[in-house]
């Protein structure tokens, strides 16, 4: 079968605490943006005799097979459920490090692609189990629809927010930024603002209400990723913020931008919602 790992952005985001586990509760909002995909190919074969087989074409990061959440999902849902040998081939599209959650998107449908090749398969509560194992962000590409998250970003509830009829256009410098740095850099604090409510009014209005906290810590760090916001909020962005812990950064337009000449010497993906 053939899949299409999506990304996704984050809508606010908001560092709540710091956790005695060492990780962070958050507050975000999490949208997909399904026009932008990695091509996953998943496909059982009894007559290889290794149990997987796994290859990978397009953006390579110089890391070896065994630390690719694909190979990583592969080896958890085994030991959940009988498998025949498969043979996976991951074509990546979406940026590294960009705050798209390409990689953990990957892995979490590779959960559902070889789930589906089970004779008994785990329900999506099982799988949402074991893609937190994978990485926090994991288990929203489970559900893959609007969520509103908590906790390090696992604690989901659906959330009915259809943003079609406008464009958005993502931006990446090509930075990487080290997430742990941020949240090392970052101030938690209670959110002044909730998100759900916020969300709920008028997309013109985010801009005053809905922020990103680790904003201020990677334009610091790297003042062109800011530069950015404000240039698409010049060409008429509704709304803009980084996504995630970045680099990405979005704008969300009422009609389709001008921004080929402007970041020809970055990543840009443009799409009407």
């Amino acid at each position: 079968m053939i899949v299409f790992p999506n990304a996704k952005i984050n809508i606010g985001l908001n560092i709540v605490a710091r956790r005695e586990d060492g990780f962070h509760n958050i507050e975000t909002i999490f949208y997909p943006v399904k026009g932008l995909c990695d091509i996953l190919e998943v496909v059982s074969s009894l007559d290889q005799k290794e149990s997987l087989i796994f290859s990978q074409t397009g953006l390579i990061l110089n890391e070896p097979d065994e630390n690719n959440l694909c190979v990583k999902a592969y080896h958890l849902i085994k030991s959940y459920i009988e498998l025949p040998p498969v043979t996976i081939h991951l074509h990546k599209q979406i940026p590294f490090g960009a705050g798209l959650g390409g990689g953990s998107s990957d892995g979490a449908h590779t959960l559902v692609a070889l789930n589906k090749l089970s004779t008994n398969p785990l329900s999506q509560k099982k799988l949402l189990e074991i893609a937190l194992k994978l990485g926090s962000d994991c288990p929203f590409f489970i559900y893959n629809s609007p969520c509103y998250a908590t906790g390090r970003g696992e604690i989901l509830n659906p959330l009915d927010l259809n943003l079609s009829g406008l464009n958005i256009l993502l931006v990446n410098s090509g930075l990487h930024i080290n997430t742990g740095k941020a949240y090392s850099l970052s101030n938690p604090k209670p959110s002044v603002y909730k998100l759900p409510k916020s969300i709920a009014t008028a997309t013109e209005l985010w801009k005053g209400i809905i922020s990103n906290d680790f904003e201020k810590v990677v334009f610091d760090l790297y003042p062109e990723i800011g530069l950015i916001k404000d240039e698409l909020y010049k060409m008429g962005a509704i709304y803009s913020a980084m996504s995630g812990s970045g680099s990405t950064v979005f704008g969300i337009f009422n009609e389709k931008p001008k921004y080929e000449l402007l970041f020809s010497d970055y990543y840009t993906f443009y799409q009407k919602l």
